[in-house]
């Protein structure tokens, strides 16, 4: 298996390492955050140390008291997903209900260069939130003063963003309008469920990078 998964990244840019257990982003269960995944990894060697990292992170103590509180019952079966990274110029995270209130609205958090600085909590990102047809209904600029970008070797390092454009919106209304297409996507393929979605801009093209429902774990 090492030889296929070496053969396969052969002459690839650098790529992302994922978790996909079994049970992970259900209705029930997020395991967001508990497994592991890895950025910027370059070359056969980095990739499999890569894969074995994540398929471990399925027993580290974090995902097993996830499991234990949710009373996820089963064998830990653990999937490993490689993906080419998008060298996002601005990414983030949508949800088709507001997490906080559960209003039926669009809430969008978004900052420059790769959506891990969302996620992991390093910016305050800006924050949007939309009605269901798209309508923006507010728009509040978040502190975005570092970026998480791929460097010409592959890492994913921490830079610092310039003070005019850390103050500037990062996502225009054009680009709101396209995350509103990318809902109504998820909707046809999904139905009757509420959307967490993980999104990369790189120019005016818009990446689905993860979709899962939202879940009450």
């Amino acid at each position: 298996m090492e030889a296929a998964l070496r053969a396969a990244v052969a002459g690839c840019g650098p790529v992302a390492v994922r978790s996909s257990a079994v049970g992970e982003d259900s209705h029930d269960a997020s395991f967001a955050g508990a497994h592991l995944t890895v950025l910027g990894l370059v070359g056969g060697d980095a990739v499999v140390h890569g894969v074995r990292e994540v398929h471990a992170s399925a027993v580290h103590p974090g995902a097993l008291a996830y499991r234990d509180r949710l009373a996820v019952d089963g064998a830990i079966r653990m999937g490993v997903v490689v993906q080419e990274m998008v060298d996002a110029d601005v990414a983030g995270v949508l949800f088709t209900r507001n997490p906080l209130t559960g209003a039926d609205e669009l809430v969008i958090e978004a900052s420059w260069g790769l959506g891990e600085a969302v996620v992991s909590g390093l910016v305050t990102p800006d924050h949007i939130r939309a009605s269901p047809d798209g309508r923006i209904l507010e728009s509040v600029i978040g502190e975005k003063d570092v970026a998480i970008r791929l460097t010409c070797d592959g890492l994913a390092r921490e830079t610092a963003v310039p003070p005019d454009l850390a103050g500037m919106p990062c996502l225009r209304d054009e680009q709101v309008q396209q995350l509103h297409g990318l809902v109504r996507a998820c909707n046809e393929v999904y139905a009757d469920t509420a959307h967490d979605i993980e999104f990369a801009f790189v120019g005016d093209s818009l990446y689905l990078l993860q979709r899962r429902p939202i879940t009450h774990g």
